[in-house]
């Protein structure tokens, strides 16, 4: 029986492998190898074969640490921001799809549509550092009509409002673990903005400095009637 229902899996950080209600899967922000949460069983690319999707929010090394490496071993297109897909093509990689903020394109049957983020992107190559354009994060409406947000690293911002009002998220993929990102007060905000009835934290333990906890964003969202999706590296939620 093909699947009916959006499957999210968390290799840890910010690295998400979804499986669409219509059984596309889609990796986003892959980060292995280096990932001190990544499940071991997911750090050879081979093991997330087969794949439809890889989506790319911005250039930091904690999300693009295995890119390269998983789009030659399966071949999947990559969509990102224009000037991540020019440095791609300098790696050799040509299934690629760029855009920019504002835009839509299908891809395997869902609509990628990339908004705004604040945060930062680059890469340090040796000694050289390497712009990649501005971060980004992604709606994505599903087969079925389930429309995902998935903001990236970011901070709270008041256009969420515009995210809430365009696209109607039923969930919300937020960053809580401060410091670098949104914290849990700032990401129970982002919930409001976004009218959300669930969230799924993310970029949160994967080190000491990351303090934010689901725990405290469930104190701040659940009385508003806000479902959080906490899970585990390597587990499994529908």
């Amino acid at each position: 029986m093909a699947p009916s229902r959006l499957a999210i899996t968390w290799l840890g950080h910010g690295t998400f492998l979804l499986r669409s209600p219509a059984g596309k899967r889609l990796l986003i922000d892959p980060w292995l190898n280096g990932n001190p949460s990544c499940p071991a069983v997911f750090r050879e690319p081979d093991r997330l074969r087969p794949l439809d999707l890889i989506l790319v929010t911005h250039g930091h090394s904690d999300h693009t640490g295995d890119l390269v490496q998983v789009a030659r071993a399966t071949g999947a297109p990559v969509v990102a921001i224009f000037e991540i897909c020019k440095w791609l093509e300098q790696k050799g990689l040509t299934n690629l799809m760029p855009m920019n903020k504002g835009g839509t394109e299908r891809v395997a049957d869902i609509a990628v549509t990339m908004v705004d983020a604040r945060h930062s992107s680059s890469m340090i190559e040796g000694s050289t550092f390497v712009y990649l354009g501005e971060p980004a994060g992604y709606v994505l409406r599903f087969e079925d009509g389930v429309t995902a947000y998935f903001a990236g690293d970011t901070s709270l911002f008041g256009d969420m409002r515009l995210i809430a009002e365009l696209h109607h998220p039923d969930l919300a993929f937020l960053p809580i673990g401060d410091r670098f990102t949104m914290g849990p007060e700032s990401a129970a905000k982002a919930c409001e903005l976004l009218q959300v009835k669930q969230v799924v934290p993310m970029h949160y333990g994967t080190f000491p400095v990351l303090t934010g906890t689901p725990a405290r964003l469930r104190e701040l969202v659940e009385p508003r009637g806000v479902e959080v999706l906490e899970l585990r590296p390597g587990e499994t939620t529908e």
